[in-house]
């Protein structure tokens, strides 16, 4: 059995291309809680800092895609439930449940009736979409939309956790209405 310290030095040693995450050609469909890309082709990937710089200008749509959790099933109807609150980049709206690799007719149509209502039509207006770190639901939803024909879809994937560790203001947001829950 190798001692610790050689397991320490082990991954220490580790060349930093062995831990990228490659681009897939098509959406994620499963384990959204992962390791992303540094990439998103036909996109803009953004930091914190470039985040912040294109928070502050109000004709970027910024676009928060996190899942809102469903009621659970065979609640009493008796309790009250109360989802998690979210608190977003101040400014942002929440499209939940757009980020899934597949969606339903219905929830795809949303997506695209909702950035086109958002965006006032404008496949040119800057969209920032984000999520939390490591969610391929943003990085999905970016994807969509340049699909959609989008110009200017920017992709930052440090998402709320990144901004809140960088001690930047959140504001408690209300998802926008959707469909149906996943």
């Amino acid at each position: 059995m190798r001692p610790l310290w050689a397991l320490v030095l082990l991954l220490a040693a580790t060349p930093a291309w062995a831990q990228q995450v490659p681009e897939p050609e098509d959406y994620r469909m499963e384990a959204y809680r992962a390791p992303v890309p540094e990439s998103l082709t036909g996109g803009t990937v953004v930091s914190t800092d470039g985040a912040r710089d294109l928070a502050e200008d109000s004709s970027v749509l910024l676009i928060d895609v996190l899942p809102r959790p469903p009621k659970p099933k065979g609640l009493d109807p008796s309790i009250l439930w109360r989802p998690q609150p979210r608190h977003n980049i101040p400014g942002s709206i929440w499209l939940p449940n757009v980020g899934y690799g597949t969606l339903s007719p219905e929830m795809a149509r949303h997506f695209e009736e909702s950035l086109a209502a958002l965006s006032e039509g404008d496949r040119a207006r800057i969209l920032l979409f984000y999520c939390q770190a490591n969610c391929w639901m943003s990085w999905n939803a970016a994807k969509r939309a340049i699909a959609l024909g989008y110009s200017r879809v920017h992709w930052y994937p440090e998402g709320t956790d990144g901004w809140q560790a960088a001690g930047l203001p959140t504001e408690y947001s209300e998802p926008e209405p959707s469909p149906e829950e996943p």
